[in-house]
């Protein structure tokens, strides 16, 4: 695949099995990364689950990408970004960038004036993507206060 792949960002439902497949795949990436640490994953279990937004890229009617937004408010006025990932295979090819994009326009969409999203002290290339968005390091919030191993960031949408 190139840079010019055509891809397609669809918005799904959290039982989606291409969602379901890459998200395994992000957690044994991240398992990888931090053999000793806690992972957070997601409860498909937990009702609160339906209330997310999930997309899955694909190109050339492969699954290559997901995401997904959680709100934070009740009014969903504050949302996080939730397992976002891109298959190594097609990385450098700009689809974080257009997913995170495709995110941002579904998040305000939906009301949100504000993303944050946790990632981990060693994942270079992903503070290097929210930074080159604007997204700005914040305090640690949620179940992420006191990790040691968690980077938090938030961006204003308005």
């Amino acid at each position: 695949m190139s840079l010019n792949t055509e891809v397609g960002f669809v918005a799904v439902d959290p039982g989606n099995r291409d969602l379901r497949g890459l998200i395994v795949r992000l957690d044994d990436e991240l398992k990888s990364r931090y053999p000793h640490e806690t992972i957070y994953v997601v409860d498909f279990s937990d009702p609160k689950v339906r209330e997310m937004i999930f997309v899955v890229a694909y190109a050339a009617d492969r699954p290559v990408g997901c995401g997904g937004l959680r709100p934070l408010a009740a009014d969903s006025s504050v949302m996080e970004l939730k397992r976002f990932y891109v298959d190594p295979d097609t990385r450098k090819q700009g689809i974080a960038d257009r997913m995170l994009l495709d995110l941002e326009q579904r998040a305000q969409a939906a009301g949100c004036r504000e993303i944050r999203l946790e990632t981990g002290i060693k994942q270079p290339e992903a503070t290097a993507l929210y930074e080159k968005h604007g997204y700005r390091p914040i305090d640690l919030f949620g179940r992420y206060i006191g990790d040691p191993d968690s980077l938090c960031y938030g961006k204003s949408l308005s």
